[in-house]
């Protein structure tokens, strides 16, 4: 038998072209934020022992979760808004505001009643949002941005710009008393003496979340529709349900930690919140979810809370100004975005 002889004057070429992933790569997609987390912790430990202090000292790791508390209580419910491909909730800050309005208002209810009603108010927000977003397709920017605006015009016409105190707001009976004492004490009680009831808080609002996100079905769905809307419509998925639920789960967690807001500042106004719809989207990418959709988890976005509170912490101890730490801050985190996105895209996740 003859042999064949190749006539094709272009043979194809060979890809030599690097394939090979970079291990560093691998571990920390794998490990995300948390890697982060333990160099700040090094870089912590090392400032506070050239300052002759103990970074793991009580009152030094009461202050991290302190001021950690009520962004991690926000977060644990806005990484749903991102994982469906929705970018961001603009309507947080006024969530929270409306949320710690509502509860002083209701104060003489006594204050579990108090409470209710102003998650509720958290509620109704996001059915609002979830349907115009969800059912009726608006762009999740521009919509919870204006409904930002129509809630900040809401609450200054109904209590005329005021700010409302639980003490003068509550009636002068013991019952009522009682019921605004409750309410500041939620941000100042520590249990055992050493860790605040916020922290606590925090932390199990982030375990329902992650059970919510890895352990339901919803949290499954969700998944598909932040990947691909399109594939899972056509697979049966009710998108407009999952996305609703994404901004219920994302106000009533902005509005639990509008009401601690409220409590530790001893008032209730509308400029509570401001600034926590782009602080908390940060940790929620710096703990590795994509503004597109689909992929991220909850520990991570723990993580990213927890790094913006010990970076806090760290130019606490190095002693910058407050403009100069914003703009460290700035820095870092850019930076830690950008790492995450590199990773993504060098993995093909991206």
């Amino acid at each position: 038998m003859s042999e064949q002889i190749n006539n094709n004057p272009n043979p194809a070429k060979v890809d030599s072209r690097k394939t090979e992933i970079n291990r560093g790569i691998i571990l920390f997609n794998k490990l995300g934020i948390w890697v982060i987390v333990v160099a700040l912790v090094i870089l912590g430990v090392i400032i506070a022992m050239a300052n002759g202090s103990s970074f793991f000292g009580a009152s030094n790791v009461q202050s991290i979760l302190e001021a950690v508390a009520l962004q991690g209580m926000v977060c644990s419910g806005l990484i749903y808004v991102v994982y469906a491909g929705n970018m961001n909730d603009m309507s947080i800050p006024l969530t929270m505001a409306m949320a710690g309005m509502m509860t002083v208002q209701s104060i003489n209810l006594g204050f579990p009643i108090a409470l209710a009603i102003g998650v509720l108010s958290g509620v109704c927000i996001g059915l609002i949002n979830g349907f115009m977003i969800g059912k009726l397709k608006a762009n999740p920017i521009i919509w919870t941005w204006g409904f930002n605006l129509l809630l900040s015009g809401i609450i200054r016409v109904v209590w005329g710009g005021k700010q409302l105190y639980a003490d003068s707001v509550a009636a002068d009976t013991e019952y009522a008393q009682n019921a605004a004492n409750s309410f500041y004490a939620i941000s100042r009680t520590y249990i055992g003496g050493v860790i605040s009831l916020m922290a606590i808080v925090m932390l199990v609002m982030f375990v329902i979340s992650w059970f919510i996100h890895s352990k339901t079905s919803f949290g499954q769905k969700l998944k598909l529709v932040g990947t691909s809307y399109e594939a899972a419509r056509f697979s049966g998925i009710n998108c407009t349900r999952v996305v609703t639920m994404s901004y219920v789960l994302c106000s009533t967690a902005a509005a639990v930690g509008g009401i601690f807001y409220a409590a530790l500042r001893k008032t209730a106004s509308y400029e509570n919140g401001t600034g926590y719809d782009f602080a908390c989207l940060t940790c929620v990418l710096l703990g590795g979810t994509l503004l597109g959709g689909g992929q991220g988890s909850v520990v991570g976005t723990l993580g990213g809370v927890l790094a913006y509170g010990i970076l806090n912490n760290i130019l606490s101890w190095v002693g910058l100004g407050t403009y100069t730490k914003y703009a460290v801050q700035g820095v870092v985190f850019l930076a830690i975005v950008w790492i995450n996105t590199y990773s993504e895209r060098k993995l093909g996740k991206g």
